[in-house]
């Protein structure tokens, strides 16, 4: 008797560099589950205080910048409470370095088991991103909870309707920082040195970026004839943080529409970037990992 086989899953080359799959991600969805469950869960396993860094690390973290910038440096906060200012820029920028971090290693950290079995190398970095989400409501929520103590007490911080954008702006912190993280995990696989220096640059980032100072305090700074405002506002995090800002403070002012159009056409553009070095390199990342 002849008998028909019939496969239920091909695999073949992707014929285009920046093409996705969106119905095999979607098919892949329970396993996206679980690695986001294993991000969470194995990051604080063994642990002693456990889900409670997701606070510890930022309350330490303001109270540093409050005797180092606030206190010694003096540097201002646009009659914002300090503590309320520094949460604000430290819960989104902190979002955006984690998944960048964790992003940047993909190929590093799990080449054991990329080669052993198939699925779409894109699920990990998008994974990441999510499970960091956990982590950010924490703190936002500690932020909340700081902003309607402040409120109680006559704080002069005020929440407006550029607070609405709030989802958006998430979108794009992720996207950033997908995008970013895709191209330095593709470029780490040749060169494990790079993730020594992208480690230094991130740190270097957050100063180039108005988390510790309003971005209002170098306007008019020009530095070797470079105006310091125009560059700060190039950083494509900066629109993102400063709406945010403004939006839940009313802090400083409305940075502008095309600063933030600036920021979402270039998360695009590096999205799209970053998926064809992504297609391209993980059709032999295993020779080189």
């Amino acid at each position: 008797m002849n008998e028909t086989q019939e496969w239920t899953t091909v695999i073949k080359p992707k014929d285009k560099l920046w093409s996705i799959d969106f119905k095999e991600l979607w098919n892949y969805r329970d396993l996206t589950t679980l690695f986001v469950k294993r991000d969470i869960i194995t990051q604080y396993k063994q642990t002693i205080l456990g889900p409670l860094w997701f606070i510890i690390q930022p309350v330490i973290t303001v109270l540093m910048y409050m005797v180092v910038f606030g206190g010694i440096a003096g540097i201002g906060t646009d009659g914002i409470p300090q503590p309320l200012f520094y949460l604000a820029g430290t819960c989104m920028w902190q979002y955006f370095a984690d998944c960048l971090n964790k992003t940047s290693n993909t190929f590093v950290n799990n080449s054991s088991l990329f080669g052993k079995v198939y699925f779409p190398r894109l699920i990990v970095p998008v994974a990441n991103v999510t499970s960091n989400l956990l982590r950010f409501g924490i703190q936002l929520l500690l932020f909340i909870i700081v902003y309607i103590i402040y409120s109680i007490t006559g704080c002069a911080a005020s929440v407006n309707l550029y607070a609405l954008l709030f989802p958006l702006l998430v979108l794009m912190m992720a996207g950033l920082s997908l995008g970013f993280g895709i191209i330095i995990s593709s470029m780490t696989t040749k060169y494990r040195d790079l993730q020594i220096l992208f480690s230094f640059i991130v740190h270097l980032w957050m100063y180039a970026t108005p988390i510790v100072y309003p971005l209002s305090m170098v306007k008019g700074k020009v530095v070797a004839g470079i105006d310091m405002y125009t560059v700060m506002r190039l950083n494509p995090v900066t629109p993102v943080l400063e709406t945010f800002k403004y939006g839940v403070l009313g802090a400083g002012e409305f940075i502008g529409w095309g600063w933030l159009a600036y920021s979402f056409i270039f998360m695009s553009a590096l999205l799209i970037l970053g998926i064809v070095i992504f297609n391209k390199t993980q059709k032999s990342f295993m020779d080189t990992v």
